[in-house]
């Protein structure tokens, strides 16, 4: 004992000294998204295979509408934030509502934030393509500006198709984009077609075509033509008869500048193996002039109006032949026994006097 009485005793260590205090910030350190996510407990499977996304997308609200810098429950006022620093000249200093005023502000947020909700519900009302619920046929206005200031005021584009399309891959699964067919033209012409994002009308004007009319009301003379297990069957008409063709058509041809013709689609009905047909015909057909410097002869053209008179439409640039077309140089033109049919009046459809004017 008398050995430990005499031994120096040593300082007793701080009762908290041994502690180490770690200050975390694990709610600052997320998104607002990360946060929702925990909330709805929603999985990651879950997430990407979109289970559940109609009704946690209605769950979800945005909280940061609607905040102030200053403002919460307690109702304080502070100088500077959300109230002024200076009245009749004096320096504020902190305070606090009375919960009758309070409330009130309370409740002004969330109908402020009830009609937020309400707005973004709302649908805009957008230009009717061919149904009322799809994208086809609408328009997507002229491309933007060049970069050297050129514009394209004269020009429009429009929508032939836009759907989903999925990839499987081995790390991500299945994995889902958009595919659209935009067709791009200024109706005097010009026209191309792109088959990527809806982003394509502003690449459309690098790739333009010129399509030949016969004055710039028709095609030059009919043309079958027929992409994959696509085939167009495009007749020439006279001015005045219109467009009796598939919608799809009917936007191509506004787009080209095309107002009277004729288009009957046989085999699949795919929306890109029409526009491909359709532009593959129009690029293959002969102008007046080609065949006339061709074949070495003056073509003539037929009018109702005219009689048995004929009309000389195109004379060769190097002056015609003096022997005749031979009986071999001339086509054995393939006729269809529907068109057999209806000119000897046994077959005629029912949608022949129909007049289509939808984009």
């Amino acid at each position: 004992v008398a050995a430990s009485v005499g031994r120096p005793r040593r300082p007793s260590p701080h009762p908290l000294g041994g502690l180490f205090i770690v200050v975390c910030a694990c709610v600052l350190s997320v998104t607002a998204e990360e946060l929702w996510r925990g909330v709805m407990a929603e999985t990651g499977a879950g997430a990407r295979k979109g289970r559940g996304k109609r009704t946690k997308r209605k769950l979800k609200r945005d909280l940061n509408r609607g905040q102030i810098v200053g403002e919460g429950r307690g109702g304080f006022l502070w100088p500077g934030l959300n109230a002024p620093v200076l009245k009749d000249g004096a320096v504020q200093s902190l305070g606090r509502r009375g919960n009758a005023e309070q409330q009130e502000v309370q409740a002004e947020l969330a109908q402020q934030r009830d009609e937020w909700e309400r707005r973004r519900r709302m649908k805009v009302k957008r230009e009717r393509g061919w149904t009322g619920n799809s994208w086809g046929g609408i328009s997507l206005g002229h491309p933007d500006p060049g970069p050297n200031g050129e514009t394209y005021e004269d020009f429009d584009s429009r929508v032939i198709e836009v759907k989903s399309v999925f990839n499987m891959t081995a790390k991500e699964g299945r994995k889902r984009s958009i595919s659209c067919l935009v067709a791009v033209g200024n109706g005097n012409g010009l026209a191309v077609f792109l088959h990527t994002s809806l982003q394509a009308k502003n690449r459309a004007k690098r790739h333009l075509y010129h399509i030949e009319r016969y004055n710039n009301h028709t095609i030059y003379h009919d043309i079958d033509s027929r992409f994959k297990r696509t085939t167009l069957r495009m007749k020439k008409q006279n001015e005045g008869h219109g467009l009796h063709c598939h919608r799809a058509v009917i936007t191509l041809c506004k787009l080209i500048g095309i107002k009277d013709m004729y288009c009957k689609v046989e085999g699949s009905v795919n929306l890109l193996n029409i526009t491909r047909a359709f532009f593959t015909g129009l690029a293959k057909q002969e102008t007046h002039q080609m065949l006339a410097n061709k074949k070495q002869l003056h073509v003539v053209e037929f009018q109702s109006h005219r009689g048995p008179l004929p009309v000389v439409v195109a004379s060769p640039k190097d002056g015609a032949r003096p022997n005749p077309e031979s009986e071999d140089e001339i086509p054995n033109t393939k006729l269809h026994w529907d068109d057999v049919r209806a000119a000897q009046g046994i077959k005629r459809s029912i949608w022949s006097g129909v007049k289509r004017t939808v984009w």
